[in-house]
């Protein structure tokens, strides 16, 4: 981990660098005399030779110092926590749906392999997977908001939302007993939930099912059968198990995707997470909160991976 995110802060550090353009000039204004552009050029080190300022961009990310956002004023970190709840709301919601869609649908298909079923699933993940974020997310605002008026357009909630606790609208009113704004909060949710989660489990189902079609033909299959154990206690207890190891490693990378995807879906819902403000930043060349932004979400895929590695040690007792 630690040569990664080393590796990830120089990656950062040069392509913010190689940008054409000065970060000195755009927070001094198009006003700004030379000798004040100077001044704060001084001011935040970016004087000084690209070797030390790599070095004090290192020591400050370390320290949770992310600088102060051009654009709101506000410490980038002070930003980033405040909208991490809702973007993880999102990434967590369309996961768990993935999965327990994903899942039991791979596994169907491998047990009626070449069958009308299994060629169905096989079109629906192609066409889950083609279709772009942004164009899905527009289509099912039209068919359930504009048309059947089902759904909120966008947002989060209407109004201010439950008193902050988590963070999570969902569970915050759970725990004061707001069922109305639970209400609203879980109907703002479904559109964005389900233009993150289909892509993801079109990706659960083909590698479920790519797992469970190789396990199927293991020697330790035909010996339970002979054994007399039920079918489906060996198809979802002995197979399923040897089939998600490749499964899980793809579910790891489908959550670091989900928050990186959040930045098109978040737009397109008006959602206040990090894609939002990464758009935002982005629009007003904010400098310090897109690099921290691209950070955070390295730090997402490298922790997501340390996770998924010691997952794989309890599915499978050959990687302890």
């Amino acid at each position: 981990m630690p040569p990664t995110l080393l590796g990830l802060l120089l990656i950062v550090f040069a392509v913010s660098h190689i940008i054409p353009s000065d970060p000195a000039r755009i927070m001094a204004g198009e006003n700004a005399s030379a000798d004040q552009v100077v001044a704060i050029r001084h001011q935040y080190g970016l004087d000084l030779p690209l070797p030390m300022q790599f070095l004090h961009y290192v020591r400050d990310v370390l320290s949770g110092d992310m600088g102060i956002s051009l654009f709101s004023q506000r410490p980038v970190a002070e930003d980033l926590v405040s909208r991490l709840p809702a973007t993880l709301e999102l990434a967590l919601y369309a996961m768990t749906l993935a999965i327990v869609a994903g899942v039991p649908l791979g596994v169907v298909a491998a047990l009626r392999r070449n069958s009308w079923l299994d060629h169905f699933v096989r079109v629906v993940t192609v066409a889950g997977l083609a279709m772009a974020a942004f164009w899905l997310a527009i289509l099912l605002q039209l068919l359930f908001s504009m048309w059947l008026g089902w759904t909120p357009v966008q947002g989060r909630i209407d109004g201010w939302g439950p008193d902050p606790i988590t963070g999570f609208f969902t569970l915050d009113a759970v725990l004061i007993g707001d069922w109305e704004t639970l209400g609203q909060a879980l109907r703002h949710l479904i559109l964005p939930v389900l233009t993150l989660a289909l892509p993801a489990i079109a990706t659960i189902v083909r590698f479920t099912r790519a797992g469970m079609i190789n396990v199927m033909s293991s020697n330790f299959v035909f010996y339970q059968t002979a054994m007399g154990i039920p079918r489906h206690r060996i198809v979802w207890k002995y197979l399923l198990r040897a089939a998600l190891i490749g499964t899980l490693t793809q579910i790891g990378l489908i959550f670091g995707n989900l928050i990186a995807g959040a930045v098109v879906v978040e737009t397109v819902f008006d959602w206040p997470g990090l894609g939002s403000f990464a758009v935002n930043s982005i629009l007003h060349s904010d400098y310090n909160a897109i690099m921290s932004f691209t950070v955070f979400v390295g730090v997402v895929f490298i922790l997501t991976n340390l996770a998924v590695d010691v997952a794989q040690t309890l599915l499978d007792p050959r990687g302890r």
